[in-house]
């Protein structure tokens, strides 16, 4: 019978760099971290064969003293903490003392440092913890060679070395992007390859993700309590096919964390196309008391003490960012709405008002309203004349039509190009919904109660959440162990797939604090019936018909982008116009 038996130590360490130590990038990403904690306003990173043959960082942080040498590669030994209350309010990217342990475990490492208050520094190489003087600057040196040197089977799962370097500069992007006072430069097998200034975040995310990222994207500035959101989010025309731009930060640190990755996503769902995948940086601040950082060694993975507060709080910033009307942007003066209805605002300015004015949702079999509204938007006879010139306006005024299909403009910048149909059809789409936004659901009940299978879960949840599904149009109850019967559902989507309706509901209101299925399904149809009332290409309007729709699409939200997420306008400056014609070359 095998006897039990405490492991060695080095065994152990080589466990635990199995949590760690992933691959280079890995070992990248602790030893830069250090380095800020450390204080460093300067790191320079240099790596030989993608990282597995050396990794050098060198910054000017305040040092490790000559006795504290040999503990900075034990086992559980950190200057971060020092008692349970300091783990619970961690600000610190490291806290657990086990990373350079780790690391040294695998590789050949060495690290020379001197503090600012000593004269000569000192060296202390893994293999043999002795401590020998070193001709050293102010900061600290940390060398990993020869990364499962002694673990060949490790070694194996390593990718190419274009791989490894690509790797290793991501991890290098993400800790930059979250330090733009911190200088960084990153050189690979003696080139060059990334050099970064001290700067703000503006600078430092047009450094690394570049000049049309910030050229798309609205700055994130929110705060309610004690949660803050910062950062620029990309308007949908900057969509990705993947989330490679994607930097989510929550107290300076980077995670992949389900819940804010939702409640990003949902923020986007009604301005993009589910395919693509919007572009982000964004810093989440909130009490390091309401939020666990020690899940996982690797420290990416977080858990809140209030995750519904924290998705609502994400959700709505982002929300409201993204549906930020042209007129209330930064840098952009207020414009007057139309006369007329409130709620709607679309050319009321400019026409007679609409023949239907009541609330969506408490007339039933509406649907043939809604696009007699929408169609009635350009119909009725304009008065003579336009809007006098005003500066003030952020799409300018209308001075021709191209094709029927895009509306000329000019503000004080230069020309503004508006395609007339997807910009409408935004207008008439976010219309729709404020309408039914102001009443109750209109509910349906079935005539023939629908009986459908259910787990333990999705009972519990349905009875939990009574009254919040009564609210959205639902009446749910009980029949059987596990059955449950749908008898009342929202009258708009009394025709989709109500028991996969009812399955998404509930698996949403079990995770997150509000559920979005019904607003989405809701959206589908109005954004369907927005694009057939919306006014068609080819069609000649006049010049107050165009001035109006560009003030509607100044106060209406989401109004740089159509219901599928394509652009609908783009502006060219006087000096993009010079270039196109050489003026002044």
């Amino acid at each position: 019978m095998a006897r039990i038996h405490p492991l060695p130590d080095l065994l152990i360490s080589q466990i635990a760099a199995g949590e760690v130590v992933e691959r280079p990038a890995s070992v990248l990403k602790e030893l830069l971290e250090n380095s800020l904690d450390a204080g460093a306003t300067r790191i320079d990173v240099q790596l030989e064969e993608g990282g597995v043959r050396l990794i050098r960082i060198t910054d000017d942080g305040g040092g490790i003293a000559p006795e504290d040498l040999c503990l900075a590669l034990a086992r559980h030994a950190t200057s971060k903490i020092g008692s349970l209350e300091d783990l619970e309010r961690v600000s610190s990217y490291g806290f657990r003392g086990e990373a350079l342990a780790s690391i040294a475990s695998v590789a050949r490492v060495s690290i020379g440092s001197r503090t600012t208050d000593t004269q000569h520094g000192s060296r202390i190489r893994g293999d043999t913890l002795a401590v020998e003087p070193a001709a050293m600057a102010a900061g600290t040196t940390v060398e990993v060679a020869d990364l499962y040197f002694n673990t060949p089977a490790r070694r194996k799962f390593l990718r190419a070395e274009a791989t490894e370097y690509a790797h290793c500069d991501e991890a290098l992007r993400r800790m930059a992007l979250a330090n733009p006072a911190v200088a960084f430069s990153l050189a690979h097998n003696g080139s060059q390859r990334r050099r970064l200034a001290a700067g703000d975040l503006r600078r430092r995310a047009q450094e690394i993700l570049g000049s049309e990222f910030l050229e798309h994207a609205r700055s994130v500035e929110v705060g309610a309590g004690p949660l803050g959101l910062t950062g620029f989010a990309a308007l949908p025309a900057y969509s990705r096919s993947g989330r490679d731009e994607q930097y989510f930060y929550v107290n300076g640190r980077f995670v992949r964390d389900k819940l804010l990755a939702h409640a990003a996503r949902e923020a986007y769902a009604d301005v993009l196309h589910g395919a693509r995948h919007p572009a982000y940086v964004l810093f989440l601040s909130l009490d390091p008391a309401g939020v666990d950082v020690n899940v996982h060694p690797a420290k990416t993975e977080v858990r809140f003490r209030d995750a519904r507060a924290v998705h609502q709080f994400v959700f709505h910033a982002l929300q409201r960012t993204l549906a930020a009307p042209l007129a209330t942007l930064p840098g952009t003066h207020a414009t007057t709405p139309p006369a007329g209805n409130p709620t709607m605002g679309v050319m009321e300015g400019f026409s007679r008002p609409m023949p239907y004015q009541a609330p969506l949702g408490v007339r039933e079999n509406s649907s043939e309203d809604y696009l007699a509204f929408a169609r009635s938007a350009f119909s009725a006879p304009q008065p003579p004349g336009s809007l006098p010139p005003n500066s003030d306006a952020p799409l300018g005024y209308a001075i021709a039509q191209l094709h029927g299909v895009y509306v000329l403009a000019q503000n004080t910048t230069g020309l503004v190009l508006v395609d007339m149909h997807a910009a409408h059809e935004r207008i008439l789409y976010e219309g729709l919904k404020n309408q039914l936004d102001a009443g109750l659901p209109s509910t349906q009940p079935l005539l023939v109660p629908l009986l459908m299978n259910a787990s333990d879960k999705e009972l519990a949840c349905a009875e939990e959440h009574g009254d919040t599904l009564a609210r959205l149009g639902f009446e749910l109850a009980p029949a059987g162990p596990q059955e449950l019967t749908v008898r009342t559902v929202p009258a708009l989507l009394a025709g989709g797939d109500l028991p996969a309706l009812v399955r998404s509901l509930l698996a949403d209101l079990a995770e997150f604090p509000a559920s979005r299925v019904i607003e989405a399904r809701r959206n589908e149809l109005l954004a369907t019936m927005a694009c057939h009332g919306a006014v068609r290409a080819r069609r000649a309007l006049s010049i107050p018909e165009m001035n109006a729709l560009l003030r509607d699409m100044e106060a209406t939200e989401r109004a740089d982008q159509c219901n599928h997420g394509r652009p609908t306008w783009v502006q060219l400056s006087m000096n993009e116009l010079d270039k196109l014609f050489m003026r002044g070359q």
